[in-house]
Formats: C-alpha cells, sequence, structure tokens
C-alpha cells in the first residue's frame, strides 16, 4: 500500500537525517551519560549517600537535633530516612536561594546522628549536581529555552528518522531477498561484502533494525519531559483519565485545632513536631510502605502530612498515604493498585527512560543503545559522502512523489496518499517541532521541484549512472 510513497520516505530520511541528526546526536551522548550517572554518583559522592557505622539507628527526632545544631533556624520541609545497610538519611531545608525543582539537603548518619554535610538535590529522584549537570545538558543543553526547543525536535523527529529507515530497509532487504533467496532473519545480519559504499549501508541499516523500538520509545516518552507536545500530552492524559492520581491532602474543617492539643501554627510554618516523625514513619510501616520513603511536611495546617515510597531500582509501586498530623490518623491512601492501567505504563516508562526501573540494567541498556545510535548516525553520515564523488558528498533521492502519488490511478496508492497526508497532519499539530518543519519541508521541496524539472527520477538516474561510485 506505501510503496509509492517509498520515493518520499526516502527523500524525507535522507533530509531529516542530515540535518536532525546533529540533534539525535548529542541527546544520544548526553543521554548515555545520564545513563551512567546514578552509578558515578553512589562514587563521587560516597561521603554523603553512605556510612561506615554500625549498629541500631537513632530516632529521627535525634537527627534532627543534629541538623538544627548544624544549622541554627533551619525549617524542615522533609525527611527520607534511611532505609538500612549503608544508606544515610536525607532532610530537607527550606531555602529560597535554591531553584526551582531544587531542594536544600543535608545528609545524616542514622547510627551517630553525625551530619555528613549538605548539597542541593533536584527533582523527585533526588538527583545530586553531577546528575543534574547531566540531566540539564540532556534536557537543553544548559542553554534554557533554546535548548528545549533543540531536545523537543530531536525527540520529536527521532521515531520518524526510524521508522522512515526501517521501512526503507525492509524494502530493500525484500528486493535482496528476491534475487539472493537471504532468510528473513537476516535482515538484521551485517553484510561485509561489496563497495564501501554498501558495507557502510549495511552498518547503517542493519545496526538500525536493532535499535527501532528502543527508539520509538525513547522518543515517546522523552516527549513527555517536552514544552509543546508535552503540553498536548499531558491535556490528552487529564482528558482520558490517564494521569497520576493526587493524594488528597486537605483535612477535614475543624481538625486542626493544634499539634498535641497546642493552637494550630499559623500557614507558612511546618506542621510536623521533630517527635512526630517516628510516629508517622511507624504508621506507614504498618501501612506497607517499605524501603525509602519520603515524609514531605505541609506548611498549611489545614494539609496532611504525606508519606510516598521514593523511586528505587526494581521498585514497581509507589504507594503513598496522608495523615493528620493533629490526631495522627490515616486520612487519605493512594496504592499504586489504584492508578488506572495507562497511568502505570507512563510511571513505568518514565523511570525506564531515566534508567531507574531496573537498576544497573536499565542503565547498560540505555547506554549500549546511545552508543550503538551514535554508530549509526556516523555511518549514516559515511554512506551519505560516499554516495557522491570527489569532494562532494551524495545528491539527494529524487523528488515527485507527491505528485505521483495524488495523481496515480491505483486505489492503493492513493489511499496511501490520503492516510499520509492526514496523519501528517493529525501528527504535525500535536508534535509541533515535528510538523512546523514537516509542512517547510514538504512546500519547500514541492517549490524547488517545479523549478527543476530537469530533476525527475528517469534524469537523476541516468546522471547517476555517469557518475563513477566512490570506493
Amino acid at each position: 500500500m506505501f510503496r509509492p510513497l517509498l520515493p518520499l520516505i526516502r527523500r524525507l530520511h535522507f533530509y531529516a537525517g542530515i540535518l536532525i541528526a546533529p540533534f539525535v546526536l548529542v541527546a544520544a551522548i548526553s543521554g548515555g551519560l545520564y545513563a551512567l550517572a546514578p552509578t558515578a554518583e553512589q562514587i563521587v559522592y560516597r561521603h554523603l549517600l553512605h556510612t561506615d557505622s554500625a549498629g541500631p539507628p537513632q530516632t529521627i527526632a535525634a537527627q534532627l537535633a543534629s541538623v538544627r545544631d548544624r544549622h541554627l533556624g533551619a525549617v524542615v520541609t522533609g525527611v527520607e530516612p534511611a532505609a538500612g545497610g549503608s544508606e544515610t538519611t536525607r532532610v530537607y531545608l527550606a531555602d529560597d536561594r535554591v531553584g526551582e525543582w531544587e531542594r536544600r539537603t543535608v545528609f545524616v548518619d542514622p547510627q551517630t546522628t553525625e551530619v555528613l554535610g549538605d548539597s542541593v538535590t533536584y527533582g523527585s529522584a533526588g538527583a545530586l549536581p553531577l546528575r543534574t549537570w547531566i540531566g540539564g545538558l540532556h534536557r537543553n543543553l544548559h542553554l534554557g529555552e533554546p535548548g528545549r526547543v533543540y531536545s523537543e525536535t530531536a525527540a520529536s523527529w527521532l521515531w520518524v528518522v526510524a521508522l522512515g529507515g526501517l521501512t526503507l530497509w525492509i524494502n530493500r532487504f525484500r528486493t535482496k531477498r528476491r534475487n539472493t533467496g537471504a532468510p528473513w532473519w537476516r535482515i538484521g545480519v551485517i553484510d561485509r561484502r561489496g563497495t564501501s559504499r554498501s558495507r557502510t549501508l549495511s552498518r547503517h541499516g542493519a545496526v538500525g533494525v536493532w535499535l527501532v523500538v528502543g527508539l520509538v520509545f525513547l522518543s515517546a516518552t522523552g516527549l513527555t519531559w517536552s514544552h509543546y507536545a508535552g503540553d498536548n500530552i499531558a491535556k490528552l492524559r487529564t482528558e482520558l483519565s490517564w494521569q497520576r492520581p493526587d493524594l488528597p491532602t486537605s483535612l477535614p474543617t475543624g481538625s486542626h485545632h493544634g499539634t498535641h492539643g497546642t493552637a494550630a501554627p499559623p500557614a507558612g510554618i511546618p506542621t510536623l513536631a521533630d517527635d512526630q516523625f517516628d510516629e508517622v514513619l511507624g504508621i506507614a510501616r504498618r501501612h506497607g510502605l517499605d524501603g525509602r520513603v519520603e515524609i514531605a511536611v505541609p506548611t498549611d495546617p489545614s494539609s496532611a502530612v504525606t508519606v510516598t515510597q521514593t523511586r528505587q531500582p526494581w521498585r514497581y509501586s509507589v504507594d503513598s498515604l496522608a495523615i493528620d498530623p493533629h490526631t495522627m490518623q490515616v486520612s487519605a491512601e493512594l496504592p499504586f493498585s489504584s492508578w488506572s492501567i495507562p497511568a502505570k505504563l507512563t510511571d513505568w516508562a518514565i523511570q525506564l527512560h531515566m534508567g531507574i526501573l531496573f537498576g544497573w540494567a536499565s542503565a547498560l541498556a540505555l547506554l549500549t543503545l546511545a552508543v550503538l545510535l551514535v554508530v549509526v548516525i556516523v555511518h549514516g553520515y559515511l554512506m551519505w559522502w560516499r554516495r557522491g564523488t570527489g569532494n562532494h558528498p551524495g545528491r539527494a533521492p529524487a523528488r515527485g512523489t507527491w505528485r505521483t502519488a495524488a495523481r496515480s490511478a491505483s486505489p492503493a496508492s492513493r489511499a496511501a496518499f490520503v492516510t499520509l497526508m492526514v496523519g501528517t497532519i493529525v501528527v504535525g499539530w500535536f508534535v509541533p517541532l515535528l510538523g512546523i518543519p514537516l509542512l517547510a519541508f514538504l512546500i519547500l521541496d514541492a517549490v524547488i521541484g517545479r523549478r527543476s524539472p530537469t530533476d525527475q527520477p528517469h534524469n537523476r538516474d541516468q546522471s547517476r549512472q555517469r557518475l563513477p561510485a566512490r570506493r
């Protein structure tokens, strides 16, 4: 059905590869570094994340007392108690000097209550400066909004280039199979015979076959963090009730009479006393919240304290509950089992994209994907160069597909043409940084095609026959 559109796919894959590949290359390198960041973080910040002390842990109240001795007048906004082993406790302090999504974090030895140091952490994963810097490089090249546009452009086009390349490679292999009888399983095997360009093409295509699923996954999940397409995805998830549910934190009117019988603190002041953290943690443990959890303290006396399991390797569910700090009663629960299937899949996909879900296995898979993507991109440029002659790279594939498909008498060709048109409009609207460049490409390509009658397919084929192939 889509065979008449192969020339257009070939031309689009060519131009997208040439123009978008630098963006994808940077994203691949920075993404590969980010996959290694959690492991590197454990080494670089071992003095903050781990302790060699032995014995039972002290109470959270005792650990907070050490923090307050070191940071006079500090306002505690949350605590992530050590869950055992050599882990340290994280204490989050209010700090107006940190940026959005950043928190001032103090690390405490739970056995000795010694304050080991403090740092700024980022996001729900609590990334330390090294991982934060690499994440910023991957997200926007540390260039702010222009960098976000770059990143979204790469994510928007990655799946198009990947699927377009797969379509072309399947068509090429189908022809090869008719001529040689090669089995289908060899579609992902590199052919080391032939000219240097044909070997380069084989490496580019065969390796790309193995990457397609991963690249489409990274593109789709990466767009959830983007600005323009991300907003559309968020609206769609809201309309379909696919978003992550919120834990109710509002307390019934009249329930907040003050902690331990005292008057309720004014808004803006944390509503949990230090000696209540251990009680809150105990309640959470009895309700099945094991492993590392974060106790978040509200600054509004009419809101509950929340306890949420943090994202950790090999953890597939994240439960949370709300506790009334004035009565120490659970006011609401949000088990992961109550999430919708799309919300669960989205959460798992995000963790997988970040290299968290399966720990080192996720990181190794992402690093391998990044390295192989760099190989595919480099061989794509080599193939472009070896397609030409002398010191000139190869020319673009022939034009004329739109006109041929639109005027074709074949119902299949016309159906393919209409399907592609409608799909282009819908996807282009939903993913603007794909749609706008794609529309510009199609219009410009059509205009150039009308003004260059000599650039028709049969003339191009004849001219290429006269050019010696670069070996």
